[in-house]
């Protein structure tokens, strides 16, 4: 366990009892701000603590869809949001519209970075869609897809921190779920070692059907939520 702030590495070890996030803070009480996971895929689990980056997610509202509208069109995103149909106007206020407004299971959330929003979340109860927990492992477990929309804020090493807030909300607002599943398609190399580094395992490959008709393979990833936060 490692904790950077700074120039400096504060170390310590995983207590019989604690979770990662919990070890994390007692490692790194001398220091000042708040803990994120950096890396905790490896042997190491890396955390971090950057006073100087805060990352928050905020719910979504019906003024934010135009963005919203921005970001699936940005190529980097339609890459792996293509599926879902050509984002218009009027498709994603239709779409989005109900999510928004808490009428449907799926929450959306943008994600904000020193104020600025960069790119978005959205969850589930994945039991809440009967067809896709016959094929996901947890049909209680809180599942989740993300972007970064904004093309300047790809590859800035935002992708973890984002996820680790939306983990922490989630945490508060659902402490029944005590696992959270995302499936990116197998080709998503970014978005499972994104996935990696907060603290997801990989597992079960499956062919997940698509609203256009095509068939995504995907490799279903779990984060066990009492082993990481506790």
């Amino acid at each position: 366990m490692s904790v950077r702030h700074g120039e400096d590495e504060l170390s310590g070890a995983v207590r019989p009892g604690e979770s990662w996030q919990q070890a994390a803070r007692r490692v790194a009480a001398p220091a000042a701000g708040t803990v994120v996971a950096d890396d905790l895929s490896g042997r190491v689990r890396r955390f971090a603590v950057d006073p100087d980056r805060e990352v928050i997610l905020r719910a979504m509202t019906r003024g934010d869809l135009p963005v919203l509208t921005r970001w699936l069109r940005e190529q980097h995103v339609r890459r792996w949001w293509h599926s879902d149909g050509e984002p218009t106007d009027e498709r994603v206020q239709r779409v989005y519209g109900p999510r928004v407004d808490g009428t449907t299971p799926t929450r959306m959330w943008v994600a904000e970075v020193n104020g600025r929003s960069v790119g978005f979340v959205q969850d589930y109860r994945i039991r809440d869609y009967p067809d896709f927990a016959l094929l996901a492992p947890d049909p209680d477990a809180v599942g989740l897809d993300y972007a970064i929309g904004e093309p300047g804020w790809v590859g800035r090493g935002l992708g973890t921190p984002i996820l680790w807030a939306w983990m922490q909300r989630t945490h508060e607002s659902l402490p029944d779920a005590t696992a959270y599943f995302a499936a990116p398609d197998h080709r998503n190399q970014a978005s499972l070692r994104i996935l990696g580094k907060a603290g997801f395992t990989q597992g079960v490959w499956f062919d997940e059907p698509k609203r256009d008709g095509s068939t995504a393979t995907v490799i279903g990833c779990t984060l066990d939520v009492r082993r990481v936060l506790g």
